[in-house]
């Protein structure tokens, strides 16, 4: 009895401990002190629109899921997020990495520009958008006079960090 209320509390403990953080290089690195509390693995698109010589950006529209490819929360225009429990919080760029991986979107680095009501997203400080594939503009050879307005969404994935600051 003693071993199997022994081994329930064990799993109790991994199933609510802090996530691992991923690998993410120091160009866009969380300042020191951050505590990691939630990964999402966004699959989404970056939409686009030509004004005539060149795409520009709009916004992106994505969803996050967690390691179990549960739904865990949406990103969009802002650039904010919004998890299931109707919290958001929309960052702020500090620091971009588009070395990493030439043939994606950058790597990000955001702080908190707001947070909307109490819930999932509320402590966040800080956002990483690392492991990204896709989501470039597209050639901007094909955006054209004739082609003003047009909206293009280009497919991605990314992986995004929420961190709290100063947590010990």
């Amino acid at each position: 009895m003693a071993v199997a209320l022994a081994a329930t509390l064990s799993l109790a403990t991994l199933a609510h401990a802090a996530p691992q953080a991923p690998e993410a290089p120091g160009t866009v690195s969380v300042p020191e002190g951050a505590k990691l509390f939630d990964v999402g693995h966004a699959t989404g698109v970056q939409i686009y629109k030509c004004n005539g010589t060149s795409w520009a950006f709009v916004a992106p529209r994505a969803d996050l899921v967690d390691d179990k490819g549960k739904l865990i929360m949406t990103h969009f225009a802002g650039p904010t997020w919004q998890a299931k429990d109707g919290s958001t919080v929309v960052g702020t760029v500090l620091k971009r990495d588009a070395t990493t991986n030439p043939a994606a979107i950058p790597l990000l680095l955001l702080s908190t520009a707001s947070n909307g009501k109490p819930g999932r997203l509320a402590k966040t400080t800080f956002i990483q958008r690392i492991n990204t594939t896709g989501g470039l503009a597209p050639d901007p050879l094909i955006c054209t006079a004739e082609k003003v307005d047009q909206v293009e969404e280009v497919p991605y994935t990314a992986d995004y960090t929420f961190w709290q600051k100063g947590v010990a």
